[in-house]
């Protein structure tokens, strides 16, 4: 289900092929301008300017362009794209085919999570039905002489394939493992050629920013953080599901929004995220605060903060590519560290060890997983130790 308090910018009305159609006849690097005055960053996490990546891609040499649609929602807490992809299927093949329009692309790629599959129909459907009414293939959106077509490629059910590259890598049918870079992919990806790869919650708020404009988008959120965002919320709260919010919100107003307050800890980010303490609740939801994908977790005060460290280093201990060594070993010591902390084995010393490790897999690891496997491990050492450490352990 769905909850959002009020119609901001993603779930706001908007007419998709009329939006569409009037986009296509603006020159391409109005719309790019129009990106970068809004300011959008990538709704993905990394918070990557929308507008940088269009152009590098839109500028790169390459008779053969691509874009994708990163739909692998894999981060445990995030189910906000699920909704998207469900209810919102149109918006996003629509900012797609915007997309495909600015960078000079023929060929889009919906690149979808592999338990996603039941959804797979649903969107063939859709854009079966907008290739009746022409807004894909050839003159797609009635742009005379601009060809673009999108098609769905299932994902592999690998985490690591959130990760751009590995996710490359998978669709050509390698084992999802992620590229040395650069080459980035909007010079060098898909099958080497220039590549723009946005999540599904980006593609949507763009066609809106074009649609309505950048001084519209920058009425919400704040100044280095505009416009919204999309939050998964689960766990010890009442009220459970997707909203839509101001970049900016605080923890402390979001809990109030979804009726968890009284909680313990907020995991922000999913696995790959830090765990914010009762004490920090006022910290913003923000990329000058803290950064999110859009999972938030709420711990009640009955959760036993080990037993949700344990849990999402389990996670990446199993999700881990192996490539490099940081993240296959390193995952697999914090991880063991843990489990002697839970029988009462765990010295200080030891533990102040197995936080430099942690600190190392986050500056020598290959990709994005690696160096946010220890977030969780870290956080919650350093916020719950005296609930972790002090009544367990005896050993100092």
């Amino acid at each position: 289900m769905t909850k959002s308090a009020n119609k901001l910018v993603i779930f706001s009305d908007i007419d998709v092929e009329k939006a569409l159609k009037n986009a296509v006849k603006k020159p391409r690097p109005d719309i790019i301008s129009e990106l970068r005055e809004s300011a959008l960053k990538g709704r993905g996490g990394a918070g990557f300017p929308t507008s940088v990546k269009w152009n590098l891609a839109a500028s790169a040499q390459g008779e053969r362009k691509f874009v994708i649609c990163n739909a692998d929602e894999g981060e445990p807490g995030t189910f906000k794209d699920r909704v998207l992809l469900t209810d919102y299927a149109e918006q996003l093949i629509a900012g797609m085919i915007l997309s495909g329009y600015v960078v000079g692309a023929k060929e889009g790629i919906i690149y979808l999570r592999a338990e996603y599959t039941y959804l797979k129909h649903d969107l063939e459907a859709t854009i079966e039905k907008m290739r009746g009414k022409k807004l894909l293939g050839k003159n797609a959106a009635g742009k005379e002489g601009f060809e673009f077509d999108v098609h769905i490629h299932m994902g592999s059910g690998a985490y690591i394939c959130g990760e751009e590259t590995a996710l490359i890598e998978s669709l050509e049918g390698h084992r999802g493992e992620p590229r040395n870079r650069p080459p980035f992919p909007v010079t060098v990806g898909y099958l080497g050629c220039p590549t723009s790869v946005n999540n599904v919650e980006t593609f949507i708020t763009a066609l809106h920013v074009v649609e309505k404009g950048a001084k519209w988008f920058k009425t919400f959120g704040t100044e280095k953080s505009t416009g919204t965002k999309l939050f998964s919320v689960s766990g010890d709260c009442e009220k459970p599901g997707v909203y839509e919010l101001p970049m900016g919100i605080t923890i402390q107003k979001l809990l109030e929004t979804v009726d968890g307050t009284g909680a313990k800890a907020v995991q922000v980010g999913g696995a790959s995220g830090i765990c914010v303490p009762a004490k920090d609740f006022e910290k913003a939801l923000a990329f000058e605060g803290v950064a999110t994908g859009g999972s938030i977790i709420v711990f009640g005060q009955h959760r036993d903060m080990l037993e949700v460290a344990i849990n999402f280093m389990e996670f990446f201990c199993e999700e881990s590519c192996g490539q490099c060594t940081p993240c296959r070993l390193g995952t697999e010591t914090l991880l063991e560290g843990l489990d002697l902390l839970s029988e009462g084995k765990c010295s200080l010393k030891y533990l102040r060890e197995l936080t430099s490790l942690g600190e190392t897999m986050q500056v020598s690891s290959k990709c994005g997983l690696g160096q946010s496997a220890p977030n969780a491990f870290l956080s919650i050492i350093e916020n719950f130790k005296s609930e972790i450490f002090d009544t367990r352990c005896s050993c100092r």
